[in-house]
């Protein structure tokens, strides 16, 4: 890159946006950053060093202060599992950006979209015919777009790489559709981020619209083929049947892997039509350089998982629409309507800094603290009726931070305990359920220990909710008490023959809670 920029990320939060923003700062770049809930980049090193500013692009008013002064605007933002009306959706976010970003003047838009979807007509999936006409909308208005239209993105985290790795892995022998034998050509995220970054340098008043791609095409099943190689498990059947449609594909997916239907189906359909470069633009006199062959970008992904490297996953995407930003319901000030409560205390000789690492260490493959069945069968029910279950486990096995997936939960508040500031982890649940749920641990000095303060909080909604919560009542009277007290067991301190505690010590299965660093600067777009 010639020249610093200030830049705007739309969708930083998302598995590519949250990899390009730091990337863009390193290289000089002044970025601003456009979120719904700067909460969620909360505990990033690298947002201390971007503009976070909050706006809503459903609620285009007053997000010309977001635009102001920006050079260029990254748009990252699709509505993957958002519904029936997610294309709508999207072409209204287009039109904003489109109309917003020319009244601030800034100078080039940078879109990424979908390989597939132009021109395959009634072959191409819904999703990624909508990604065609968000291009279309965004190059109706007079800012410049830069296109970049990529297939299966292969890297640790994402959804593409984590679905390919849990069907081979899971399943010896595969009875597949015949999409498996579509022609695509994946790319490794580290290639879309090389050229999502080096076509800054386009800067002309020209759209340009860039087919980007490793060097490798593949059919699925030989994608399949090659994972297995490369983790050296056995020889993998794969059958091919007619029978098989990419809804039924779909829901087998999200049986055998931890990706949801709701993400698992546009994926699927994205794989019926062929997916390779076509006609597009040859992007090597603007981003010259080889890319990384599928073998190679499968290790790599392998490696940072080995290594508990991932900077950024699916999981991470919003799959409980706006319940996230609904209000909490704080006691006394809640006055939402019903709210049901299981609220459980314990104590520990161990520390609140103690007490509060095992707290954060649930979840994931650790599991939850008591009756373990109990949320196994939950997840499997929650999976039965289309919602994520267990399988999506966590981002990291040692740290949170808030935005992080956590199982059929999301942190929404993570604060360490300081001194006699009380520690607290808040999670909101998106599993199915007929009302919104909350899980709350409060972790406060105590003595020379500490005391858990665990709510579950529940909102009901119709009739439908309340059965539901008085159905699950006797299960909560089992686990809550329990995961309570074993929680505060595990941070406690070993006592010596003489009965005083030892040094203090985690437990050995608990989690180091992510730190929580001077949060950065945020402004509501105005």
């Amino acid at each position: 890159m010639s020249t610093p920029r200030r830049i705007l990320v739309l969708g930083a939060t998302g598995y590519v946006g949250g990899r390009l923003a730091p990337r863009l700062i390193a290289a000089g770049n002044d970025v601003r950053c456009l979120v719904r809930d700067a909460g969620k980049l909360r505990g990033l090193a690298w947002a201390r060093s971007a503009e976070l500013v909050e706006g809503d692009l459903d609620d285009p008013d007053g997000l010309a202060s977001a635009f102001a002064g920006v050079d260029v605007v990254y748009h990252l933002v699709h509505s993957m599992g958002a519904g029936a009306d997610f294309a709508a959706r999207d072409r209204r976010i287009a039109h904003t950006v489109a109309r917003v970003a020319a009244a601030a003047g800034v100078r080039r838009i940078i879109y990424l979209g979908g390989l597939s979807g132009h021109g395959d007509g009634p072959r191409s999936s819904e999703h990624l015919r909508s990604r065609a006409e968000v291009a279309e909308v965004l190059m109706t208005g007079p800012v410049p777009v830069t296109e970049l239209r990529a297939a299966v993105i292969i890297g640790s985290g994402s959804a593409s790489f984590e679905m390919l790795r849990h069907l081979v892995e899971v399943l010896p022998v595969m009875v597949t559709p015949r999409w498996v034998r579509s022609r695509v050509q994946p790319i490794a995220i580290r290639d879309v981020l090389r050229y999502l970054t080096g076509v800054l340098d386009v800067d002309d008043t020209d759209d340009h619209v860039f087919d980007i791609a490793g060097p490798d095409v593949l059919t699925y099943q030989d994608m399949m083929r090659i994972y297995a190689q490369v983790q050296r498990l056995p020889r993998r059947i794969i059958i091919n049947v007619p029978l098989l449609t990419p809804w039924l594909s779909s829901h087998w997916v999200a049986l055998v892997t931890p990706v949801p239907s709701v993400i698992a189906r546009p994926l699927v359909e994205g794989l019926v039509s062929d997916a390779v470069v076509g006609n597009g633009e040859d992007i090597s006199p603007w981003v010259p350089g080889p890319c990384v062959p599928y073998r190679h970008a499968l290790e790599l992904a392998l490696r940072r998982i080995r290594d508990h490297d991932v900077e950024t996953s699916w999981r991470e995407a919003d799959l409980a629409g706006d319940g996230v930003a609904e209000p909490y319901p704080a006691d006394p000030e809640w006055s939402g309507g019903t709210l049901y409560k299981d609220v459980r205390t314990a104590t520990s000789t161990g520390t609140a800094d103690e007490l509060f690492r095992v707290v954060c260490g649930i979840g994931g493959d650790r599991g939850w603290p008591s009756h373990g069945w109990a949320w196994r069968l939950r997840g499997v029910l929650d999976r039965v009726v289309g919602g994520i279950g267990l399988r999506r486990g966590r981002r990291d096995p040692d740290t949170l931070r808030v935005g992080d997936a956590l199982d059929f939960w999301r942190v929404v508040e993570l604060t360490p305990p300081d001194g006699d500031r009380p520690g607290r982890l808040r999670l909101v649940a998106e599993m199915r359920l007929p009302g919104k749920a909350w899980l709350e641990f409060r972790v406060a000095p105590r003595g020379g220990g500490s005391e858990l303060r665990q709510r579950a909080l529940y909102v009901p909604k119709g009739l439908s909710g309340r059965l539901y919560w008085w159905a699950m009542a006797p299960f909560h009277r089992m686990i809550f008490p329990t995961m309570a007290a074993t929680l505060a067991r595990r941070a406690d301190r070993p006592a010596t023959s003489s009965g005083a505690p030892t040094t203090p010590h985690a437990a050995p299965d608990a989690a180091v809670g992510a730190a929580d660093p001077a949060p950065p600067p945020v402004r509501r777009a105005e």
